[in-house]
Protein backbone atom coordinates (compact mmCIF):
# COMPACT_ATOMS: atom_id res chain seq x y z
CA UNK A 1 0.00 0.00 0.00
CA UNK A 2 2.70 2.46 0.63
CA UNK A 3 4.37 1.73 -2.65
CA UNK A 4 0.91 2.43 -4.26
CA UNK A 5 0.41 5.54 -2.08
CA UNK A 6 3.87 6.69 -3.01
CA UNK A 7 2.47 7.42 -6.57
CA UNK A 8 0.07 10.13 -5.20
CA UNK A 9 2.96 11.47 -2.75
CA UNK A 10 1.54 10.04 0.03
CA UNK A 11 2.92 7.44 2.95
CA UNK A 12 0.35 5.28 4.49
CA UNK A 13 0.31 7.19 7.52
CA UNK A 14 -0.51 10.33 5.65
CA UNK A 15 -3.23 8.82 4.14
CA UNK A 16 -4.84 7.22 7.18
CA UNK A 17 -4.81 10.18 9.07
CA UNK A 18 -6.76 12.25 6.12
CA UNK A 19 -9.14 8.50 6.31
CA UNK A 20 -9.63 9.47 9.54
CA UNK A 21 -10.37 13.13 9.43
CA UNK A 22 -12.52 12.29 6.75
CA UNK A 23 -15.02 10.27 8.63
CA UNK A 24 -14.75 12.41 12.05
CA UNK A 25 -14.15 15.97 11.14
CA UNK A 26 -13.43 17.15 14.66
CA UNK A 27 -11.25 14.38 15.89
CA UNK A 28 -8.78 15.80 17.89
CA UNK A 29 -4.97 15.06 17.63
CA UNK A 30 -4.90 12.82 20.95
CA UNK A 31 -7.99 10.74 18.79
CA UNK A 32 -5.89 11.01 15.70
CA UNK A 33 -2.60 9.51 17.58
CA UNK A 34 -5.50 6.25 18.70
CA UNK A 35 -6.75 5.82 15.68
CA UNK A 36 -3.58 5.75 13.69
CA UNK A 37 -1.87 3.84 16.69
CA UNK A 38 1.22 6.57 16.64
CA UNK A 39 1.68 8.41 20.15
CA UNK A 40 0.25 12.00 20.47
CA UNK A 41 3.93 13.31 19.97
CA UNK A 42 4.55 11.41 16.56
CA UNK A 43 1.28 12.61 15.46
CA UNK A 44 1.99 16.26 16.01
CA UNK A 45 5.19 15.67 13.85
CA UNK A 46 2.91 14.19 11.23
CA UNK A 47 -0.08 16.83 11.35
CA UNK A 48 3.14 19.60 11.04
CA UNK A 49 4.34 18.44 8.15
CA UNK A 50 0.91 17.83 6.44
CA UNK A 51 0.32 21.34 7.88
CA UNK A 52 3.50 22.28 5.54
CA UNK A 53 2.26 20.48 2.67
CA UNK A 54 -1.04 22.31 2.63
CA UNK A 55 -3.21 19.25 3.37
CA UNK A 56 -4.49 19.85 6.62
CA UNK A 57 -4.98 22.98 8.82
CA UNK A 58 -5.07 23.82 12.17
CA UNK A 59 -8.48 25.30 13.91
CA UNK A 60 -9.28 26.81 17.21
CA UNK A 61 -11.41 23.74 19.23
CA UNK A 62 -13.27 24.00 22.20
CA UNK A 63 -11.26 24.92 25.47
CA UNK A 64 -7.49 24.92 24.83
CA UNK A 65 -8.05 21.95 22.23
CA UNK A 66 -6.48 22.40 18.62
CA UNK A 67 -8.42 20.08 15.69
CA UNK A 68 -7.19 19.89 12.58
CA UNK A 69 -9.08 19.96 8.86
CA UNK A 70 -8.39 18.47 5.79
CA UNK A 71 -7.64 21.18 3.07
CA UNK A 72 -8.93 20.56 -0.28
CA UNK A 73 -5.89 19.73 -1.60
CA UNK A 74 -5.83 16.67 1.34
CA UNK A 75 -9.35 16.25 0.12
CA UNK A 76 -8.19 15.44 -3.23
CA UNK A 77 -4.94 13.73 -2.25
CA UNK A 78 -7.13 11.50 0.10
CA UNK A 79 -9.58 10.58 -2.85
CA UNK A 80 -6.75 9.58 -5.17
CA UNK A 81 -5.50 7.31 -1.69
CA UNK A 82 -8.62 5.82 -1.57
CA UNK A 83 -8.46 4.64 -5.13
CA UNK A 84 -5.38 3.07 -4.74
CA UNK A 85 -6.16 1.50 -1.50
CA UNK A 86 -9.05 -0.15 -2.80
CA UNK A 87 -7.21 -1.39 -6.06
CA UNK A 88 -5.16 -3.01 -3.26
CA UNK A 89 -7.66 -4.71 -1.16
CA UNK A 90 -8.99 -5.97 -4.30
CA UNK A 91 -5.76 -7.21 -4.74
CA UNK A 92 -4.92 -8.98 -2.01
CA UNK A 93 -7.73 -9.63 0.82
CA UNK A 94 -9.65 -9.42 -2.36
CA UNK A 95 -8.38 -13.10 -3.88
CA UNK A 96 -10.07 -14.65 -0.45
CA UNK A 97 -13.43 -16.11 -0.77
CA UNK A 98 -16.07 -14.84 1.52
CA UNK A 99 -15.56 -17.63 3.70
CA UNK A 100 -11.66 -16.82 4.05
CA UNK A 101 -12.42 -13.63 4.80
CA UNK A 102 -14.67 -14.50 7.69
CA UNK A 103 -12.10 -16.64 9.16
CA UNK A 104 -9.39 -13.76 8.60
CA UNK A 105 -11.64 -11.40 10.48
CA UNK A 106 -12.02 -13.54 13.08
CA UNK A 107 -8.49 -14.40 13.93
CA UNK A 108 -7.47 -11.00 13.46
CA UNK A 109 -10.46 -9.69 16.22
CA UNK A 110 -8.68 -12.52 18.70
CA UNK A 111 -5.11 -11.81 17.63
CA UNK A 112 -6.34 -7.86 18.93
CA UNK A 113 -8.63 -8.92 21.96
CA UNK A 114 -7.48 -7.78 25.43
CA UNK A 115 -6.45 -10.28 27.97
Amino acid sequence: MNRRLATVDLSLAQWDVLRHLHEQPDASLHDLAVLTFQTDQSMGTLASRMITRGLLERRDGPGRAVRHRVTPSGAAAFEAGEELADEVLVDTVGRLTLAERARLMELLTKAGARP
